[in-house]
């Protein structure tokens, strides 16, 4: 079975209900992307071949680890339009944040190439779409998945809008991020075997001293769990306790500096437990609760 399978979001969604926080919960079903809120990221051209390259029956392969089914743009569709709706309800204030369970996940989308799983870069959407439909003037993504999120740096990089912080394994996949990035991309490549104390020096010695900086107006997280020690797709040690902090930093930072708006999407996390645990963990300590 392929790792990136419809049981990741079973998984969390049986969490959620085995916790007793499903019923503390708003849901939403997500909308499709529009061709123009991809195009904001992506170029026109490429989103329509995208789109038109889906199977009518069986499997094909964008590359050696991105295969497309009948329905996975319409999947992919909706994991961008995810992003959208959440920030919409954010912004409107319908709800303080918000949590997109969507696959596939997108931060390995390049402007104008799928890879990594990824068809279209959800997170890159929907930050656009807060800049652009909704006037705001500063964004920045904060990406924990354990693989670079080299997508969101290619659509962003120079952008000053916008501000990344990230950490992930290196040297791994995809092997991007440690050599030179632009000003607003802050990368903290970490060796193998790295765990949560590190993690958490990153957030309070690097990361929240940039966003402070940056003066953000709302928060966008690319949440992939697949840094935990579980995940046999890496080889980090976060445990669910690393994750739930690093939310209530982040619901802190965003509480204090960005009206609290924050949207996350989920990205990686394969280890079906682990990835179930933690992802709850993150949702418990964006609603905190």
């Amino acid at each position: 079975m392929h790792p990136e399978c419809p049981d990741r979001l079973s998984a969390i969604q049986d969490r959620l209900i085995a916790s007793g926080i499903d019923s503390f919960l708003n849901f939403h079903d997500a909308p499709q992307a529009s061709i123009e809120q991809l195009s904001r990221v992506h170029p026109k051209r490429h989103v329509e071949d995208l789109i038109g390259s889906a199977p009518e029956r069986g499997i094909k392969h964008i590359d050696p680890d991105t295969a497309m089914c009948p329905h996975t743009i319409r999947a992919a569709l909706r994991a961008a339009g995810a992003g959208v709706l959440a920030t919409d309800l954010v912004m409107r204030g319908e709800v303080d944040n918000a949590f997109c369970a969507v696959r596939p996940p997108g931060h390995h989308a390049e402007r104008d190439r799928a890879m990594g799983f990824c068809f279209f870069n959800n997170i890159a959407v929907a930050a656009s779409h807060a800049l652009e439909s909704h006037g705001l003037k500063r964004v920045a993504v904060v990406d924990f998945d354990v693989h670079h999120g080299n997508g969101t740096e290619n659509i962003f990089a120079g952008d000053e809008r916008v501000l990344m912080v990230s950490f992930f394994q290196h040297p791994f996949y995809p092997y991007t991020g440690a050599d030179k990035p632009a000003a607003n991309m802050v990368n903290v490549p970490v060796p193998a075997g790295t765990r949560g104390d590190v993690f958490r020096d990153i957030v309070t010695d690097v990361w929240l001293p940039a966003l402070r900086n940056f003066a953000p107006e709302m928060l966008y997280i690319s949440a992939g769990f697949d840094a935990h020690y579980e995940d046999d797709m890496a080889s980090l040690g976060l445990v669910e306790a690393d994750y739930a902090w690093v939310t209530q930093q982040l619901r802190l930072f965003a509480e204090q500096h960005c009206g609290g708006r924050i949207v996350s999407m989920l990205e990686g996390g394969y280890a079906l437990s682990a990835l179930a645990r933690s992802a709850v963990a993150h949702i418990k300590a964006l609603a905190d609760l």
